[in-house]
């Protein structure tokens, strides 16, 4: 679509006071990463396989059949095009659909590389990498999700055939909510309790063939389907989350993943050399994901919201003149500007967790534990609040385009009930801002103990400085000093945490008082985490940043994002004494006067974004700004609109209207 016709956001792209190419590289986070996506997300849109315009109202039937088919075409030009895997991930990203793929690549392969034994990984992967099975995640259940330990799903070791029997002894314990598994998958990782001779081993991960390879049948024992329709139009419907029940169903001892605990022909338990720590480092990657997936969800919202904003036009003309582009109501700037912001502050602390995942990988294979409980909790608070913080915002984005956001063709809805989610797979937001408060309270008595805290929590390190410490804005300039804006957040973070810790040492025990005060611990976590994140852009604008402009745009994206979240939390700031009511009141004019600043370079700033129209699925986010007559044309594609004379009209409508009712109703 791009390019075609008249550019009707012209005027506001010459507006842009900076270097967009550039930005775009920023953006991607790299001039490879760059090409790579710029390629390959014009290849899926110029592809009619790939089209998705129809999404929303297709049935569920229907929509699945497509998912499948677009998938086998991924895969078809994946290997015509001998695709690298980078340019393979992000093929699959550009079409933009839920599809069993995600699970393949995303879950189960990874599950057998982190797992798995060397022999196990050279049996299984390449099975799965030239895709002649089929896998998913089977670790969620009906009757627990976040409590792994809970899990009722049994492994019981049989030593006179050298098998496991796994089995699902109750109804809750059937597997419910895998995504690949209610339709596509030959086979699955499944987390069962691990029995020997009546005694449990903990939780294990098992390769389980599910399906026949012949015929797609389920094997003997296995129970498997749908577990129905979820939230949305489209949306993740393209998915085929599953429910899995075993009755008795036997696998081949070497089907246990056996990487750190093995279980031997006469049934002994015997832990491997590898360090059961090394489970957390898939974690801590597959977290570090879900935060660069929380930019890519954020900005596609606000890029749709921003574009339509300017071109939207409503009150405001007294002469007959044009009518005010929405975009120009500081309300709007308000709510929609520190959105922007938190796309581009997302974007860097996710990069920022790369670098610390490959950090932390290195050190485990060094024997080094000493960044791990850290390097876990922060990737875990970071899922919680960048996860919780997008959906807010889609929604918010919704909102923000008015009446018409809330249709389909918008692509907010469905973009919508895509990303929530987010929020609870892969760890419960709120569960995991309790682990990271765990960890906080951890750290603050080892503090006084004199241990040096590490990593994200290292301003820890400065207690006695933090709770005593003023802060020392007298202007609104003030606000404007990097090393002001981080003590004000480590000042808030650390006071909140400390009182927790004081207040948890007073109750009759530790879980009590942890249980009794885990709303607050919930906040303190917050305070944390938004504190990495604030002090991740900070550092990235103190790295050498190429392009005319570029720098001053980040530098006020990253005053917005710090100083809407303290406008947002000032009652936090202000019952720590973090700040004076006089600061807030300058941080909040400060706040406007950036609003102004960002103004003319907002269009440039989605732009940045790089997403084709295709990937955008929306009429209002159009790059070339012409919605009215592209929503016009939109709904006459609406099935309903196949007759002019509505079907029902003979039975239901003409009876009513000739007042000729008959009992038929």
């Amino acid at each position: 679509m791009e390019g075609v016709g008249v550019d009707h956001l012209a005027f506001e792209r010459k507006k842009s006071q900076f270097d967009v190419d550039a930005m775009k590289v920023v953006w991607a986070g790299s001039r490879h990463a760059f090409e790579v996506n710029d390629r390959i997300s014009r290849l899926v849109a110029s592809d009619p396989v790939f089209h998705k315009d129809n999404r929303a109202s297709l049935g569920r039937k229907e929509l699945f059949k497509n998912t499948l088919r677009k998938a086998s075409h991924a895969w078809k030009r994946i290997v015509e095009l001998r695709l690298t895997e980078e340019e393979a991930n992000k093929l699959r990203f550009f079409i933009d659909e839920p599809a069993y793929t995600d699970l393949h690549w995303g879950m189960f392969v990874p599950a057998i590389k982190g797992q798995g034994t060397d022999e196990q990984q050279k049996k299984w992967l390449p099975l799965a990498t030239k895709m002649q099975i089929i896998g998913c995640y089977a670790q969620t259940e009906l009757g627990h999700g976040s409590n792994v330990q809970g899990l009722e799903t049994t492994a019981t070791f049989d030593e006179k055939t050298d098998e496991f029997i796994i089995h699902s002894p109750t109804l809750t314990s059937s597997k419910w909510w895998p995504g690949g598994l209610g339709k596509a998958s030959t086979h699955a990782v499944v987390y069962a309790k691990l029995i020997i001779n009546g005694k449990e081993h903990g939780v294990n991960g098992f390769i389980v063939q599910l399906r026949s390879l012949e015929d797609h049948s389920p094997l003997p024992g296995i129970t498997i389907g749908d577990i129905g329709m979820k939230f949305g139009n489209g949306a993740y419907n393209t998915m085929d989350n599953g429910v899995l029940q075993f009755d008795h169903v036997r696998i081949p001892r070497d089907q246990m993943l056996m990487r750190v605990l093995q279980v031997t022909r006469e049934g002994k338990c015997v832990q491997s050399n590898v360090p059961r720590q090394l489970i957390y480092g898939t974690m801590v990657y597959v977290r570090q994901t879900i935060v660069s997936d929380a930019s890519n969800a954020l900005s596609r919202a606000v890029c749709i919201a921003v574009r339509y904003s300017a071109v939207r036009r409503q009150f405001g003309s007294q002469d007959g003149g044009p009518e005010l582009q929405v975009i120009d109501y500081k309300t709007q700037q308000s709510r929609l500007f520190p959105l922007l912001a938190s796309a581009y502050a997302f974007r860097f602390v996710g990069e920022w967790l790369k670098w610390l995942y490959n950090d932390v990988t290195q050190r485990l294979q060094n024997n080094d534990f000493s960044t791990l409980p850290e390097a876990h909790a922060c990737t875990a608070g970071l899922k919680s609040i960048t996860t919780s913080a997008t959906a807010d915002a889609i929604e918010e984005c919704r909102k923000l385009c008015g009446g018409h956001g809330y249709l389909c063709s918008s692509g907010l809805p469905e973009l919508f009930a895509v990303y929530v989610p987010a929020c609870t797979y892969e760890g419960d937001n709120t569960i995991l801002l309790l682990q990271v408060a765990r960890f906080l309270v951890k750290t603050v008595s080892q503090v006084a103990s004199g241990k040096q805290p590490v990593g994200t929590t290292a301003y820890m390190g400065r207690l006695e400085h933090l709770l005593q410490c003023t802060c020392s804005v007298r202007s609104v300039e003030d606000w404007l000093n990097p090393s002001v804006v981080l003590e004000a957040f480590e000042a808030r973070a650390a006071r909140l945490s400390v009182a927790c810790a004081k207040n948890i040492s007073m109750a009759a025990n530790p879980e009590d008082g942890f249980a009794e005060l885990s709303a607050d611990l919930s906040e303190a976590s917050v305070a944390h985490c938004q504190l990495i994140i604030v002090s991740k852009f900070i550092e990235k604008l103190q790295q050498e940043i190429p392009g005319g402009g570029v720098k001053e745009q980040l530098n006020v994206l990253c005053y917005i994002y710090a100083l809407s979240l303290l406008h947002k939390h000032s009652g936090e700031f202000l019952s720590t004494a973090s700040i004076t009511a006089k600061q807030a009141a300058l941080a909040n004019e400060l706040l406007r006067s950036l609003y102004t600043k960002l103004r003319p370079n907002a269009i440039a700033l989605v732009d940045a974004f790089n997403y084709t129209d295709h990937y955008l699925g929306s009429v209002l986010g159009r790059y070339d700004g012409n919605v009215y007559p592209n929503l016009y044309a939109e709904a006459w594609k609406e099935p309903l609109n196949d007759s002019v004379v509505p079907d029902g009209y003979q039975e239901y409508l003409k009876p009513l209207l000739k007042q000729q009712m008959t009992s038929r109703l």
